[in-house]
């Protein structure tokens, strides 16, 4: 969730320098650039998720029988990153063009795909949560407690 939150800072951002950003480009070159830029992206935001999934899965120790469950965890969190991005390159597409009123709606559209992923998050970890031993549950609850999210960098400090 850390990576979510980073997201959504870097895109008000990016839309700050978009806007203040004197305009030597042709508009054709700057949108060429800009979807270059969304590509890239993606390909980052692939790596990050699988990377992140990967160090979920050891840290919370999954076992073979609860493998089908993870995937369909790590599914949806391979969906709520691409929802995610999709709203924060709707926002990079419109940056030289949007009022301040479409600014404010398009953050809006971002912090509504969080809060949408969080929530398919919360559903589909839910089984497998409920799967778990109780120690591995404790573990689960340390990963994902508030405490954890507040180590810098990382979403899975655990004190």
């Amino acid at each position: 969730m850390n990576m979510i939150t980073t997201a959504l800072a870097s895109s008000l951002l990016i839309g700050s320098a978009y806007a203040a950003s004197p305009g030597s480009d042709t508009p054709t070159a700057t949108i060429t650039a800009i979807n270059v830029s969304i590509a890239k992206s993606d390909m980052q935001r692939d790596m990050r998720v699988d990377k992140h999934i990967n160090a979920l899965h050891a840290q919370l120790k999954i076992t073979a029988a609860e493998e089908p469950q993870w995937v369909s965890v790590a599914k949806v969190m391979h969906e709520n990153a691409t929802d995610i991005d999709t709203a924060i390159d709707k926002r990079k597409q419109g940056a030289l063009t949007a009022t301040a009123v479409d600014d404010l709606n398009s953050y809006g559209e971002i912090a509504q795909a969080h809060a949408d992923a969080v929530k398919k998050l919360s559903a589909a970890f839910a089984p497998l949560y409920e799967s778990m031993p109780s120690d591995q549950k404790k573990l689960a609850d340390n990963i994902f407690s508030h405490r954890a999210h507040t180590a810098k960098g990382s979403a899975t400090a655990v004190k």
